[in-house]
């Protein structure tokens, strides 16, 4: 009986992973972006593992650029910059034009070609949507507060290096939309209407494709602005989002 009772559990167990086999297969048959193994591409939907894919092309200049490239993004690589904690080697900066129309405000933004990639999916998969949800309209420009500084966190004399000082780094400070209108971090985002509604909305997107996004909620020092940036944390590094 006892031999009978361990086939029946054993069988039981077989069955339950059979059904979960076939449940997953299904599943990552039309969710590939979800696929821990499967590859980055920029033109498609966010999945569960994006994030921390666009995050690693910090050590891959190469393969970030193809995959640029290969989404029709209009870009142009910007000369390396050396030093003991700061510059870059894979900075890039975003053209108007090809698959990604916006443009940044100030003009010439360069930013690390991860934070580059990023920032694109953003546009299409949080950016643009958001914008016509709340706006009926969508997002023309995006302002911002720079990316490439030579500094430690907050400007401190001492303490960790900034992701700022590597390019790997970019502060948003808002965003005009086709018709005229703007968006503020500084004055919308305590607000109760459509402006907070976006900001609120683009920030929880951004938090799926940049390893650390920092917006007024985290301290008074980002009240104007959303930090985003792709630090690197290891394998299992987790990802900062406040």
């Amino acid at each position: 009986m006892r031999a009978l009772r361990g086939i029946i559990r054993a069988g039981i167990v077989l069955a339950l992973l059979f059904v979960a086999g076939v449940v997953g297969w299904g599943y990552f048959r039309h969710h590939p972006q979800d696929v821990p193994w499967g590859q980055l591409d920029l033109a498609e939907k966010p999945g569960l593992f994006s994030g921390r894919r666009l995050a690693a092309l910090t050590g891959d200049f190469d393969q970030c650029r193809a995959l640029l490239t290969r989404a029709g993004v209009d870009y142009a690589v910007m000369p390396a910059r050396k030093g003991e904690h700061c510059g870059y080697s894979d900075r890039v900066r975003i053209r108007p034009g090809g698959a990604s129309p916006i443009r940044f405000r100030p003009a010439g933004l360069g930013t690390s070609c991860p934070v580059a990639a990023a920032l694109v999916m953003w546009e299409w998969n949080g950016l643009q949507p958001a914008a016509q949800r709340y706006f009926g309209t969508k997002v023309v420009a995006i302002r911002h507060l720079g990316s490439y500084s030579c500094r430690r966190m907050y400007g401190r004399g001492s303490g960790a290096w900034s992701e700022h000082a590597t390019a790997d780094a970019v502060d948003v400070a808002g965003f005009v939309l086709a018709d005229g209108r703007e968006v503020s971090v500084l004055r919308d985002w305590k607000g109760d209407g459509e402006n907070a509604a976006f900001l609120h909305a683009v920030r929880d997107d951004a938090c799926d494709l940049f390893a650390t996004v920092l917006s007024p909620d985290y301290n008074n020092a980002h009240r104007d602005h959303f930090h985003l940036d792709q630090a690197e944390r290891g394998a299992l590094g987790g990802r900062a989002c406040r």
